[in-house]
């Protein structure tokens, strides 16, 4: 895989440049060669883009791009080292000291020998780099200070013919674009249809079948087919669009000149245009194209095939995008036969069949990735080689260019570096796995791969979900439609990965994160990031013997009769000195091991699903680097650790108790919270009232707490707050809103309330929430109304669904303002809008 330095310097330069290590710098004496460090970083990272670019063509590049990642690798750990440092200093200081280790950690000698092996190694890694550095002007390299896109040449163009015969499937889908072309649009001359899917699901097939479709034919007076792929060059686009309308090619005609003529070729007609393969996502480009196109007559279409909604959303003039989803089960079998087995009138071999069945299941309706496999298996009889292609990874067959995942992978090299790295760790998580954003983008953070380098006034969880987005919006992610949860109503929050996407993550990933399990012989030497899914502990523990510079380790627990692995698990923490995300979910031992606390570059920890943990080890409080700790459906946790206030850079917090209560030290002292789930903790009777004194949390859910008590309080004093979302779900002993939460009436965007059978109003200072979006209720039976005045206040309001909520809609069918036309009421999977 190649490597991705740019990022990684960015990371390390952010950090040096920080206030916080200026002032080190300055107290132990660190000012010149820290200096001298981020001179020498500035001119590499100057390079380093044209470098990533080259490293592939060139392989000295490549060797100089290893070796400067491994000393910026070092370089990141050691300025982590003083990061815990100035951590545990502040606790020390804002709370006294934390045990006699850390007092003796403290003393004035090991201060001194710690500063002295700082300040060693930062002049070596200096020193290094320096080497580095004078090694880059052999290369010739060019500066360059913004990511541009890598060429990677135009895709094998693609033509409008096809053989009807020979194509499988996708009738249905014909069908419907053909209807679509066949309507016209009383304000506009020329729509535009976008067909959007992942590489390889047939979107250039299909727009051949309507193309050569008798009634499209009939319909239209011309016909046009272009194909454009990642190089949306305005004059070459004229000029072949002009020449697929005339037939004729003129090499003499200037760009001013086959404008006009393209122009008066459309004019009064209804023409026919497929732009086929798009990826351009800028709208400006995509309206000076189309400007040259308005000529055409009433009922022109214009059909663009593209990988990324992004790009569909740019073009689209019609309501929805054609998403193409995968062809049928028989449709898939059909085509993997055509291709594998020769035709004639022998029967294949039942076990091939069976075998070829298996095969195709794999390919989850994607017609080349049939294509692919059935071309691999053509005239082979042999049924070991069908076995192994059925119990082979997709992204370790040998395949050809325009086999499905080279086709994927064109997707992934036209990501920026930083969209990269966010993708390949997602090669962690096991096929079929449910992606939730929240997670995601603090396992990101953990990772480091979230910067702020050009965003310094967006919080890290703003820039991750922002990066989430784009891989969704370039088909890196589907959204889950069948996945259903009452807290997420509403939101596109859950998303999956299509298994060729998944095995394309792999494929990119394979240097960089592996996934060990049952049939793992070796683990490449420089793997940073595990997946141990299963192997034997005796198994995993030898190969873990051989790495040194693991930073992830996700322990997938498949069985409760498992072994409780929480040898392993010590093993992990005491070997690995700089780990820095430990995925433990739905695992089954008693108790985290109490060398936890050793764990102090730890970033992420997810402890989830355990349902037999009571407790927490107090050194867990010693990580003062925790930035998210999840313990949601910890269903027999008896309550947090009493020092959780010394975690003070904890940004994400799920949490499960059996407490009555949270005592206020537990949480009120976590200033630097963004995202607080407070969910299943059934003998919960009040919340802290410390939880007013978060004034960066942003993202608040309180979630299955049976006994919660809450309503509006006289008197409270009201603090200025930072939410953003806010979900009260089954509280069925909910009577109001808290009134503190009008504190967040300048920021809140999303309030959800979902099954609070007490609820019987909402207060009137909920229309001061002029930034209120989305509004959610459902199921709660004895609400009767909204507030009564002001609702009309509410300008950012997008929308108000209610579901299951009986006197609440009768009552609003009695009202007649503007702002109920943004109500809708859901019944079950049927929705409707209410005017």
């Amino acid at each position: 895989m190649p490597d991705f330095v740019f990022p990684l310097a960015q990371k390390v330069l952010e950090k040096l440049a920080s206030s916080a290590y200026e002032e080190i710098s300055l107290a132990w004496g660190l000012k010149g060669e820290i200096e001298k460090l981020q001179e020498t970083m500035s001119t590499i990272k100057a390079v380093l883009l044209d470098a990533e670019e080259r490293q592939t063509s060139d392989r000295a590049i490549g060797l100089w791009l290893t070796k400067l990642k491994d000393v910026l690798l070092n370089a990141r750990d050691l300025l982590d080292e003083i990061e815990c440092e100035v951590l545990t200093s502040q606790v020390v200081k804002a709370h006294g000291s934390v045990g006699r280790k850390l007092r003796r950690f403290f003393s004035s000698s090991n201060s001194l020998v710690f500063r002295f092996s700082i300040g060693h190694g930062i002049k070596k890694i200096r020193e290094r780099i320096d080497e580095i550095a004078a090694e880059k002007d052999k290369f010739n390299l060019i500066v360059q200070h913004e990511e541009k896109k890598i060429k990677h040449g135009r895709r094998e163009p693609t033509y409008s013919y096809v053989r009807a015969s020979e194509v499988i499937g996708r009738e249905d889908e014909k069908q419907k674009i053909v209807e679509l072309l066949m309507q016209s649009d009383d304000e506009r001359n020329v729509d535009v249809i976008p067909i959007c899917g992942i590489g390889g699901m047939g979107k250039t097939t299909l727009a051949k079948m309507v193309y050569n479709d008798g009634k499209v034919e009939n319909h239209f007076d011309l016909k046009m087919w272009v194909h454009v792929s990642t190089d949306f060059n305005m004059p070459r686009l004229i000029k072949e669009i002009f020449e697929s309308a005339t037939r004729k090619v003129n090499e003499n005609l200037t760009l001013e000149m086959l404008q006009i003529e393209l122009r008066e070729t459309l004019s009064g007609k209804k023409f026919l245009l497929i732009l086929d393969d798009v990826w351009n996502e800028n709208r400006n480009k995509w309206l000076e194209l189309t400007d040259m196109l308005m000529e055409g007559s009433k009922g022109s279409k214009i059909v663009v095939t593209t990988r990324s909604n992004k790009v569909a959303s740019v073009v689209s003039t019609v309501p929805t995008t054609f998403n193409l989803t995968g062809l049928s089960e028989e449709d898939s079998l059909s085509l993997f036969h055509k291709l594998a087995f020769k035709e004639g009138k022998d029967k294949p071999p039942e076990k091939l069949v069976e075998i070829g069945r298996e095969i195709v299941k794999r390919c989850q309706g994607v017609p080349l990735a049939v294509r692919t496999l059935g071309s691999l298996l053509h005239s082979k009889v042999d049924e070991q080689d069908w076995t192994d292609v059925r119990d082979s990874e997709m992204w370790k067959l040998e395949q050809n260019e325009d086999d499905i995942l080279p086709v994927l992978r064109v997707s992934y090299n036209e990501l920026p570096s930083y969209l990269k790295q966010c993708f390949l760790y997602c090669s962690l998580f096991p096929k079929g796995y449910k992606f939730h954003i929240s997670n995601v983008i603090q396992f990101w953070i953990a990772l480091g791969v979230v910067l702020q380098s050009h965003d310094e006034n967006k919080s890290l969880e703003y820039i991750g979900e922002r990066h989430f987005r784009e891989l969704w919006s370039r088909s890196f992610f589907q959204v889950d439609e069948g996945f259903y949860d009452i807290a997420e109503r509403g939101l596109k929050n859950t998303f999956i990965m299509h298994d060729l996407i998944h095995d394309l993550s792999l494929s990119v990933a394979e240097s960089e994160c592996f996934i060990v399990n049952s049939q793992t012989k070796d683990i490449p030497k420089r793997v940073g990031n595990l997946s141990i899914t299963d192997g034997g502990e005796d198994k995993v523990l030898t190969f873990l013997s051989s790495l040194d510079n693991v930073r992830t380790i996700r322990l997938v627990v498949n069985d409760e009769k498992e072994p409780s692995r929480a040898c392993l698990v010590d093993k992990c923490i005491t070997r690995f000195n700089y780990l820095q995300i430990l995925d433990l979910s739905n695992s089954y031992f008693e108790m985290l091991p109490r060398s936890i606390g050793r764990a102090k570059h730890l970033r992420y920890l997810d402890l989830s699903g355990n349902k037999k943990m009571s407790k927490l080890p107090d050194s867990i409080c010693k990580i003062q680097s925790l930035q998210t700790l999840k313990l949601e459906g910890c269903s027999n946790l008896e309550g947090l650790p009493r020092d959780m206030k010394y975690l003070i850079s904890l940004r994400f917090l799920s949490i499960s108790t059996n407490e009555t209560f949270i005592p206020e030290d537990r949480i009120a002292c976590l200033t630097s919270l963004r995202t607080l789930i407070i969910s299943g903790c059934w003998n919960l009777v009040t919340l802290p009232d410390g939880l007013r004194c978060l004034t960066g949390l942003e993202d608040l859910r309180i979630i299955d707490c049976g006994k919660l008590m809450l309503n509006e309080a006289d008197n409270v004093e009201i603090k200025r707050l930072r939410l953003q979302t806010l979900r009260l779900v089954v509280l069925p002993k909910m009577v109001a809103l808290p009134g503190w939460l009008q504190g967040s009436a300048d920021t809140l965007r999303y309030l959800h309330i979902a099954r609070c059978g007490r609820l019987k109003k909402l207060p009137e200072w909920l229309t001061k929430m002029t930034s209120i979006q989305k509004f959610f209720i459902s199921e709660c039976p004895y609400l009767q109304s909204l507030p009564e005045e002001g609702m009309h206040r509410l300008t950012s309001l997008q929308e108000i669904r209610i579901a299951y909520c009986w006197k609440l809609e009768q009552n609003l069918k009695l009202i007649r303002e503007d702002w109920v036309e943004k109500v809708y009421f859901d019944k079950g999977i049927f929705q409707r809008k209410f005017v």
